[in-house]
Protein backbone atom coordinates (compact mmCIF):
# COMPACT_ATOMS: atom_id res chain seq x y z
CA UNK A 1 0.00 0.00 0.00
CA UNK A 2 1.52 3.17 -0.99
CA UNK A 3 1.73 6.07 1.30
CA UNK A 4 -1.04 8.17 -0.19
CA UNK A 5 -3.39 5.32 0.91
CA UNK A 6 -5.50 5.40 3.81
CA UNK A 7 -4.39 2.52 6.00
CA UNK A 8 -8.72 1.24 6.23
CA UNK A 9 -9.93 -2.36 6.00
CA UNK A 10 -11.53 -1.68 2.86
CA UNK A 11 -8.35 -0.61 1.09
CA UNK A 12 -6.68 -3.55 2.89
CA UNK A 13 -9.12 -5.73 1.80
CA UNK A 14 -9.13 -5.30 -1.84
CA UNK A 15 -6.22 -6.38 -4.30
CA UNK A 16 -3.43 -3.12 -4.73
CA UNK A 17 -4.48 -1.47 -8.24
CA UNK A 18 -1.83 0.80 -10.25
CA UNK A 19 -2.24 4.50 -10.52
CA UNK A 20 -3.91 6.56 -13.41
CA UNK A 21 -1.59 8.69 -14.77
CA UNK A 22 -1.79 12.68 -13.21
CA UNK A 23 -2.80 15.51 -15.22
CA UNK A 24 -0.16 16.78 -18.04
CA UNK A 25 0.39 19.56 -20.13
CA UNK A 26 -2.69 21.35 -21.24
CA UNK A 27 -5.78 19.69 -22.10
CA UNK A 28 -9.58 20.71 -23.06
CA UNK A 29 -12.61 18.90 -22.15
CA UNK A 30 -16.66 19.93 -22.21
CA UNK A 31 -16.63 19.20 -18.22
CA UNK A 32 -14.16 18.57 -15.55
CA UNK A 33 -14.92 17.17 -12.23
CA UNK A 34 -12.85 17.79 -9.20
CA UNK A 35 -13.02 14.77 -6.28
CA UNK A 36 -12.72 11.53 -6.72
CA UNK A 37 -15.25 10.05 -4.39
CA UNK A 38 -18.69 8.73 -5.57
CA UNK A 39 -19.83 12.27 -5.70
CA UNK A 40 -17.53 13.18 -9.01
CA UNK A 41 -17.36 9.91 -10.09
CA UNK A 42 -21.26 9.22 -10.38
CA UNK A 43 -21.49 12.69 -11.92
CA UNK A 44 -18.66 11.83 -14.50
CA UNK A 45 -20.58 8.72 -15.21
CA UNK A 46 -23.83 10.08 -15.83
CA UNK A 47 -22.14 13.14 -18.19
CA UNK A 48 -19.74 10.58 -19.76
CA UNK A 49 -23.07 8.24 -20.66
CA UNK A 50 -24.61 11.67 -22.24
CA UNK A 51 -21.87 12.42 -24.54
CA UNK A 52 -19.96 15.26 -22.79
CA UNK A 53 -16.45 14.76 -23.07
CA UNK A 54 -15.44 14.32 -18.84
CA UNK A 55 -12.05 14.66 -17.38
CA UNK A 56 -12.23 14.00 -13.42
CA UNK A 57 -9.11 15.13 -11.08
CA UNK A 58 -8.62 13.43 -8.06
CA UNK A 59 -5.90 14.89 -5.70
CA UNK A 60 -4.69 11.80 -4.43
CA UNK A 61 -6.59 7.90 -5.28
CA UNK A 62 -10.25 7.13 -6.42
CA UNK A 63 -11.70 6.77 -3.20
CA UNK A 64 -9.31 8.12 -1.03
CA UNK A 65 -11.82 10.17 0.85
CA UNK A 66 -14.69 9.60 2.69
CA UNK A 67 -16.17 7.95 -0.42
CA UNK A 68 -13.93 5.13 -0.15
CA UNK A 69 -13.94 4.67 4.26
CA UNK A 70 -17.38 5.22 5.07
CA UNK A 71 -20.29 3.08 7.20
CA UNK A 72 -21.37 2.49 4.05
CA UNK A 73 -25.03 2.63 5.44
CA UNK A 74 -27.47 3.45 2.01
CA UNK A 75 -30.19 5.46 3.98
CA UNK A 76 -33.22 7.31 2.79
CA UNK A 77 -33.61 11.27 3.49
CA UNK A 78 -30.81 13.67 4.66
CA UNK A 79 -29.42 14.46 7.72
CA UNK A 80 -31.57 17.52 8.16
CA UNK A 81 -35.35 16.21 9.07
CA UNK A 82 -37.89 16.25 7.32
CA UNK A 83 -39.82 19.31 9.94
CA UNK A 84 -36.54 21.34 9.06
CA UNK A 85 -36.85 21.01 5.19
CA UNK A 86 -40.37 22.25 5.44
CA UNK A 87 -39.47 25.30 7.29
CA UNK A 88 -36.69 26.19 4.86
CA UNK A 89 -37.88 25.26 1.72
CA UNK A 90 -41.79 24.35 1.71
CA UNK A 91 -43.36 21.16 2.18
CA UNK A 92 -43.47 20.73 -1.89
CA UNK A 93 -39.59 21.08 -2.17
CA UNK A 94 -39.05 19.44 1.25
CA UNK A 95 -40.96 16.46 -0.67
CA UNK A 96 -39.15 16.74 -3.83
CA UNK A 97 -35.81 16.47 -1.76
CA UNK A 98 -37.32 13.61 0.23
CA UNK A 99 -38.00 11.92 -2.89
CA UNK A 100 -34.61 12.03 -4.54
CA UNK A 101 -33.36 10.43 -1.61
CA UNK A 102 -35.39 6.88 -2.33
CA UNK A 103 -35.08 7.22 -5.89
CA UNK A 104 -31.12 7.80 -5.19
CA UNK A 105 -31.41 4.20 -3.29
CA UNK A 106 -33.42 2.72 -6.99
CA UNK A 107 -30.41 4.41 -8.95
CA UNK A 108 -27.70 2.68 -6.96
CA UNK A 109 -29.51 -0.84 -7.15
CA UNK A 110 -29.77 -0.26 -10.88
CA UNK A 111 -25.84 1.12 -11.58
CA UNK A 112 -24.91 -1.63 -9.88
CA UNK A 113 -27.03 -4.48 -11.69
CA UNK A 114 -26.35 -2.40 -15.37
CA UNK A 115 -22.77 -2.47 -14.89
CA UNK A 116 -21.92 -5.47 -12.82
CA UNK A 117 -20.67 -3.92 -9.48
CA UNK A 118 -19.63 -6.73 -7.31
CA UNK A 119 -19.92 -4.73 -4.17
CA UNK A 120 -21.21 -6.88 -1.06
CA UNK A 121 -24.83 -5.11 -1.14
CA UNK A 122 -26.67 -6.42 1.47
CA UNK A 123 -30.51 -5.02 1.88
CA UNK A 124 -31.85 -4.41 5.42
CA UNK A 125 -30.87 -1.30 7.74
CA UNK A 126 -32.49 -0.56 11.70
CA UNK A 127 -32.18 2.36 13.80
CA UNK A 128 -32.33 1.84 16.86
CA UNK A 129 -33.43 3.22 20.46
CA UNK A 130 -31.74 3.66 23.64
CA UNK A 131 -33.98 5.57 25.74
CA UNK A 132 -37.66 6.05 25.85
CA UNK A 133 -37.60 9.30 24.29
CA UNK A 134 -36.07 7.51 21.19
CA UNK A 135 -38.53 4.66 21.20
CA UNK A 136 -41.71 7.58 20.95
CA UNK A 137 -39.09 9.71 18.26
CA UNK A 138 -38.81 5.89 16.26
CA UNK A 139 -43.31 5.46 16.68
CA UNK A 140 -43.23 9.15 15.35
CA UNK A 141 -41.51 8.83 12.70
CA UNK A 142 -42.80 5.50 11.40
CA UNK A 143 -45.83 6.86 11.42
CA UNK A 144 -45.04 9.46 9.72
CA UNK A 145 -43.15 8.37 6.55
CA UNK A 146 -46.13 5.36 6.38
CA UNK A 147 -48.96 8.23 6.15
CA UNK A 148 -47.21 11.44 4.81
CA UNK A 149 -44.85 9.93 2.16
CA UNK A 150 -45.96 6.27 1.43
CA UNK A 151 -42.93 4.78 2.48
CA UNK A 152 -43.79 1.32 3.82
CA UNK A 153 -40.69 -0.49 4.01
CA UNK A 154 -40.38 0.16 7.19
CA UNK A 155 -41.38 -1.72 9.93
CA UNK A 156 -41.20 -1.40 13.89
CA UNK A 157 -39.73 -3.77 16.03
CA UNK A 158 -40.12 -4.12 19.86
CA UNK A 159 -37.80 -4.93 22.15
CA UNK A 160 -37.82 -8.63 21.68
CA UNK A 161 -37.72 -8.28 17.88
CA UNK A 162 -34.81 -6.19 17.66
CA UNK A 163 -33.20 -8.90 20.33
CA UNK A 164 -33.58 -11.04 17.44
CA UNK A 165 -32.02 -8.98 14.92
CA UNK A 166 -29.16 -7.77 17.00
CA UNK A 167 -27.61 -9.27 19.80
CA UNK A 168 -27.97 -6.91 22.21
CA UNK A 169 -29.44 -5.62 25.40
CA UNK A 170 -28.67 -2.17 24.71
CA UNK A 171 -31.68 -1.44 22.51
CA UNK A 172 -35.31 -0.56 23.23
CA UNK A 173 -36.53 -1.36 19.92
CA UNK A 174 -35.89 -0.38 16.38
CA UNK A 175 -37.46 0.81 13.13
CA UNK A 176 -36.00 -1.04 9.94
CA UNK A 177 -36.00 -0.59 6.89
CA UNK A 178 -35.88 -3.69 4.10
CA UNK A 179 -35.14 -0.88 1.17
CA UNK A 180 -31.95 0.96 2.97
CA UNK A 181 -28.79 -1.49 2.91
CA UNK A 182 -25.17 -1.57 3.21
CA UNK A 183 -22.13 -2.49 1.11
CA UNK A 184 -18.20 -2.24 0.84
CA UNK A 185 -17.73 1.55 -0.75
CA UNK A 186 -14.28 1.08 -2.23
CA UNK A 187 -15.87 -1.86 -4.24
CA UNK A 188 -18.49 0.31 -5.17
CA UNK A 189 -16.75 3.06 -5.73
CA UNK A 190 -14.39 1.39 -8.38
CA UNK A 191 -16.86 -0.44 -10.33
CA UNK A 192 -18.17 2.94 -10.75
CA UNK A 193 -14.97 4.40 -11.66
CA UNK A 194 -14.70 1.69 -14.37
CA UNK A 195 -18.04 2.86 -15.67
CA UNK A 196 -17.12 6.25 -15.89
CA UNK A 197 -13.93 4.95 -17.94
CA UNK A 198 -15.68 2.81 -20.14
CA UNK A 199 -18.37 5.39 -21.07
CA UNK A 200 -15.48 7.91 -21.84
CA UNK A 201 -14.26 9.21 -18.87
CA UNK A 202 -10.48 9.85 -18.24
CA UNK A 203 -9.68 9.78 -14.39
CA UNK A 204 -6.28 11.48 -13.87
CA UNK A 205 -5.47 10.44 -9.70
CA UNK A 206 -2.21 12.56 -7.88
CA UNK A 207 -3.83 15.76 -9.59
CA UNK A 208 -4.35 18.18 -6.86
CA UNK A 209 -6.09 21.20 -8.42
CA UNK A 210 -4.01 23.93 -7.15
CA UNK A 211 -6.67 27.04 -8.12
CA UNK A 212 -9.13 27.59 -10.83
CA UNK A 213 -8.90 31.01 -13.30
CA UNK A 214 -10.31 31.83 -16.18
CA UNK A 215 -8.62 32.17 -20.08
CA UNK A 216 -11.42 33.42 -22.80
CA UNK A 217 -13.97 33.25 -20.86
CA UNK A 218 -14.13 29.35 -19.62
CA UNK A 219 -12.90 28.15 -16.07
CA UNK A 220 -9.56 26.32 -16.13
CA UNK A 221 -8.29 24.62 -13.16
CA UNK A 222 -4.65 24.12 -12.26
CA UNK A 223 -2.62 21.18 -11.36
CA UNK A 224 0.86 21.22 -10.20
CA UNK A 225 1.57 19.64 -13.59
CA UNK A 226 -0.98 20.32 -16.03
CA UNK A 227 -4.00 22.58 -16.82
CA UNK A 228 -7.52 21.76 -17.55
CA UNK A 229 -9.60 24.36 -19.82
CA UNK A 230 -13.40 23.04 -19.56
CA UNK A 231 -17.15 24.37 -20.56
CA UNK A 232 -18.05 23.83 -16.98
CA UNK A 233 -16.69 22.51 -13.72
CA UNK A 234 -18.15 20.44 -10.90
CA UNK A 235 -17.07 20.84 -7.28
CA UNK A 236 -17.33 17.61 -5.59
CA UNK A 237 -14.61 17.42 -3.01
CA UNK A 238 -16.80 18.60 -0.10
CA UNK A 239 -14.27 18.42 3.36
CA UNK A 240 -10.99 18.33 1.31
CA UNK A 241 -11.48 21.10 -1.21
CA UNK A 242 -9.07 23.24 0.58
CA UNK A 243 -7.89 26.51 -0.72
CA UNK A 244 -8.84 25.53 -4.16
CA UNK A 245 -12.63 27.17 -3.88
CA UNK A 246 -12.64 29.68 -0.76
CA UNK A 247 -16.11 30.18 -0.95
CA UNK A 248 -17.00 26.39 -0.30
CA UNK A 249 -14.89 25.76 2.24
CA UNK A 250 -16.20 28.37 4.65
CA UNK A 251 -19.70 26.81 3.96
CA UNK A 252 -19.39 23.11 5.80
CA UNK A 253 -17.53 21.99 8.70
CA UNK A 254 -14.95 19.35 8.61
CA UNK A 255 -16.06 16.70 11.29
CA UNK A 256 -14.00 13.30 12.30
CA UNK A 257 -15.67 10.32 12.49
CA UNK A 258 -13.93 6.81 13.41
CA UNK A 259 -14.37 3.14 12.67
CA UNK A 260 -13.24 -0.07 13.37
CA UNK A 261 -12.94 -3.37 11.98
CA UNK A 262 -12.55 -6.30 14.08
CA UNK A 263 -10.31 -9.40 13.35
CA UNK A 264 -12.14 -12.16 11.51
CA UNK A 265 -14.71 -13.60 13.90
CA UNK A 266 -15.71 -16.70 11.71
CA UNK A 267 -19.25 -17.13 10.25
CA UNK A 268 -21.30 -18.54 13.08
CA UNK A 269 -19.78 -16.03 15.30
CA UNK A 270 -20.58 -12.85 13.16
CA UNK A 271 -24.19 -14.23 12.30
CA UNK A 272 -24.92 -14.88 15.81
CA UNK A 273 -24.12 -10.81 16.63
CA UNK A 274 -26.48 -9.61 13.06
CA UNK A 275 -28.66 -12.98 12.39
CA UNK A 276 -29.82 -11.31 9.33
CA UNK A 277 -26.68 -9.18 8.44
CA UNK A 278 -28.80 -6.05 9.21
CA UNK A 279 -26.83 -2.86 9.46
CA UNK A 280 -27.69 -0.63 12.15
CA UNK A 281 -27.01 3.00 13.57
CA UNK A 282 -28.49 4.37 16.61
CA UNK A 283 -30.18 7.72 16.76
CA UNK A 284 -28.24 9.57 19.60
CA UNK A 285 -26.33 12.80 18.36
CA UNK A 286 -22.97 11.33 18.57
CA UNK A 287 -24.25 7.98 16.80
CA UNK A 288 -22.83 4.53 16.63
CA UNK A 289 -22.86 2.49 13.65
CA UNK A 290 -22.05 -1.19 12.76
CA UNK A 291 -22.45 -4.04 10.77
CA UNK A 292 -21.29 -7.04 9.31
CA UNK A 293 -18.64 -7.16 6.72
CA UNK A 294 -18.49 -10.16 3.87
CA UNK A 295 -15.17 -11.53 5.35
CA UNK A 296 -17.46 -12.09 8.74
CA UNK A 297 -15.98 -8.89 10.92
CA UNK A 298 -17.92 -6.34 12.78
CA UNK A 299 -17.23 -2.93 11.56
CA UNK A 300 -18.42 -0.40 13.78
CA UNK A 301 -18.36 3.20 13.63
CA UNK A 302 -18.55 6.35 15.76
CA UNK A 303 -17.05 8.98 17.84
CA UNK A 304 -16.38 12.53 16.27
CA UNK A 305 -13.77 15.16 16.37
CA UNK A 306 -14.88 18.80 15.83
CA UNK A 307 -11.46 19.94 16.12
CA UNK A 308 -10.16 18.31 13.39
CA UNK A 309 -7.87 16.23 16.00
CA UNK A 310 -7.70 12.74 17.15
CA UNK A 311 -6.26 13.38 21.02
CA UNK A 312 -7.65 10.00 21.91
CA UNK A 313 -6.80 6.44 20.81
CA UNK A 314 -9.21 5.57 18.10
CA UNK A 315 -8.58 2.27 18.46
CA UNK A 316 -9.20 1.42 22.03
CA UNK A 317 -12.17 4.20 22.22
CA UNK A 318 -14.36 2.93 19.58
CA UNK A 319 -13.75 -0.27 20.54
CA UNK A 320 -15.00 0.79 24.23
CA UNK A 321 -17.93 2.16 22.12
CA UNK A 322 -18.11 -1.38 20.92
CA UNK A 323 -18.51 -3.37 23.49
CA UNK A 324 -21.34 -1.42 25.21
CA UNK A 325 -23.28 -2.57 22.68
CA UNK A 326 -21.44 -6.18 21.97
CA UNK A 327 -20.10 -7.22 25.45
CA UNK A 328 -19.51 -10.59 24.04
CA UNK A 329 -16.83 -9.42 21.87
CA UNK A 330 -14.48 -8.55 24.96
CA UNK A 331 -11.77 -11.08 23.16
CA UNK A 332 -11.95 -9.80 19.78
CA UNK A 333 -9.18 -7.96 18.37
CA UNK A 334 -8.90 -4.85 16.68
CA UNK A 335 -7.60 -5.33 13.30
CA UNK A 336 -7.89 -2.03 11.39
CA UNK A 337 -8.87 1.64 12.85
CA UNK A 338 -9.09 4.48 10.96
CA UNK A 339 -11.08 8.08 10.51
CA UNK A 340 -12.01 10.36 8.04
CA UNK A 341 -13.87 13.75 7.55
CA UNK A 342 -17.71 14.83 6.62
CA UNK A 343 -18.62 17.97 5.73
CA UNK A 344 -21.65 19.81 7.49
CA UNK A 345 -23.59 22.77 6.96
CA UNK A 346 -24.79 24.89 9.62
CA UNK A 347 -28.33 23.50 9.16
CA UNK A 348 -27.58 20.07 8.80
CA UNK A 349 -29.13 20.73 5.06
CA UNK A 350 -27.42 19.73 1.70
CA UNK A 351 -25.87 22.73 -0.02
CA UNK A 352 -25.49 22.94 -4.01
CA UNK A 353 -25.66 25.30 -6.89
CA UNK A 354 -23.43 27.74 -8.68
CA UNK A 355 -20.72 29.45 -7.68
CA UNK A 356 -20.52 31.06 -11.32
CA UNK A 357 -22.95 30.60 -14.24
CA UNK A 358 -20.65 27.68 -15.59
CA UNK A 359 -18.84 26.23 -12.44
CA UNK A 360 -21.19 24.11 -10.39
CA UNK A 361 -21.29 22.56 -6.96
CA UNK A 362 -22.43 19.82 -4.05
CA UNK A 363 -21.45 19.27 -0.75
CA UNK A 364 -22.50 18.79 3.05
CA UNK A 365 -24.09 15.35 2.78
CA UNK A 366 -22.95 14.14 6.19
CA UNK A 367 -22.47 10.70 7.16
CA UNK A 368 -22.45 11.33 10.74
CA UNK A 369 -25.85 13.11 11.94
CA UNK A 370 -29.24 10.62 12.46
CA UNK A 371 -31.07 10.01 9.21
CA UNK A 372 -27.70 10.08 7.44
CA UNK A 373 -28.00 9.95 3.91
CA UNK A 374 -25.30 8.22 1.44
CA UNK A 375 -27.13 9.76 -2.00
CA UNK A 376 -25.14 8.03 -4.75
CA UNK A 377 -26.56 9.78 -8.31
CA UNK A 378 -25.90 12.27 -11.14
CA UNK A 379 -26.46 15.66 -10.79
CA UNK A 380 -26.56 17.71 -14.04
CA UNK A 381 -28.48 20.93 -14.09
CA UNK A 382 -29.05 22.52 -17.64
CA UNK A 383 -25.94 24.42 -18.21
CA UNK A 384 -28.32 26.87 -19.89
CA UNK A 385 -30.38 26.97 -16.69
CA UNK A 386 -30.84 25.04 -13.53
CA UNK A 387 -33.72 23.08 -13.68
CA UNK A 388 -36.22 24.69 -11.43
CA UNK A 389 -36.56 22.33 -8.15
CA UNK A 390 -32.66 22.64 -7.92
CA UNK A 391 -32.41 26.24 -8.24
CA UNK A 392 -35.16 26.77 -5.98
CA UNK A 393 -34.01 24.74 -3.61
CA UNK A 394 -30.24 25.38 -3.77
CA UNK A 395 -31.15 28.75 -3.09
CA UNK A 396 -33.19 28.42 0.13
CA UNK A 397 -30.94 25.65 1.55
CA UNK A 398 -28.06 28.03 1.33
CA UNK A 399 -26.04 28.33 5.01
CA UNK A 400 -23.68 30.55 5.88
CA UNK A 401 -20.57 30.42 6.61
CA UNK A 402 -19.05 28.12 9.92
CA UNK A 403 -17.15 30.11 12.27
CA UNK A 404 -15.71 26.56 13.15
CA UNK A 405 -14.78 25.65 9.37
CA UNK A 406 -12.57 28.94 9.02
CA UNK A 407 -10.77 28.15 12.08
CA UNK A 408 -9.87 24.35 10.51
CA UNK A 409 -8.87 26.18 7.06
CA UNK A 410 -7.04 28.60 8.56
CA UNK A 411 -5.41 26.39 10.69
CA UNK A 412 -5.07 23.63 8.48
CA UNK A 413 -6.51 20.78 10.54
CA UNK A 414 -8.22 18.53 8.20
CA UNK A 415 -6.67 16.06 6.00
CA UNK A 416 -7.83 14.63 2.99
CA UNK A 417 -11.00 13.51 3.01
CA UNK A 418 -14.06 13.99 1.44
CA UNK A 419 -17.73 13.32 1.95
CA UNK A 420 -19.96 10.24 1.01
CA UNK A 421 -21.11 11.16 -2.08
CA UNK A 422 -24.92 12.45 -3.08
CA UNK A 423 -28.01 12.84 -5.57
CA UNK A 424 -28.98 15.85 -5.94
CA UNK A 425 -31.20 16.51 -9.01
CA UNK A 426 -31.05 14.66 -12.31
CA UNK A 427 -32.66 16.77 -15.42
CA UNK A 428 -32.38 16.81 -19.15
CA UNK A 429 -29.07 18.52 -20.35
CA UNK A 430 -28.40 19.42 -23.90
CA UNK A 431 -25.92 17.20 -26.26
CA UNK A 432 -22.55 18.21 -26.15
CA UNK A 433 -21.88 19.89 -29.75
CA UNK A 434 -19.18 16.69 -29.44
CA UNK A 435 -21.66 14.33 -28.90
CA UNK A 436 -22.74 11.73 -31.64
CA UNK A 437 -25.67 10.29 -29.49
CA UNK A 438 -28.51 11.70 -28.91
CA UNK A 439 -28.64 13.21 -25.11
CA UNK A 440 -31.92 12.53 -23.15
CA UNK A 441 -32.92 12.80 -19.59
CA UNK A 442 -32.21 10.37 -17.08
Amino acid sequence: MSANEPVSYYWAALPAVAPRAPLAGDVHCDVGVVGGGIAGISTALHLALRGYRVTLLEAERVGWGASGRSGAQALFGVAASQDKLIRLIGSADARRVWDMSVEALALMRELIATHGIDCDFVPGQMHVAIKPRQWDELRHWHDELHRDYGYTSVTLKDRAATRELVASERYLGGMHDTYSAHLQPLKYLRGLAGAAERAGCIIHENSRVLDYTRRDGRPVLRTAQGTLACSHVVFAGNAWLGGTAPALSRRIMPVGTYIVATEPLGESAARALLPQNTAVTDINWVLDYFRRSADHRLLFGGRVSYSGLDPFNTAQATRARMLKVFPQLGEARIEHAWGGYVDITMNRAPDFGRLEPDVYYLQGFPATASRSPRWRASWWPRPSRAAPNASMCSRALRTGSSPVARCCAARRWCWRCCTTASRICSSEAPAPATASMRCTAR
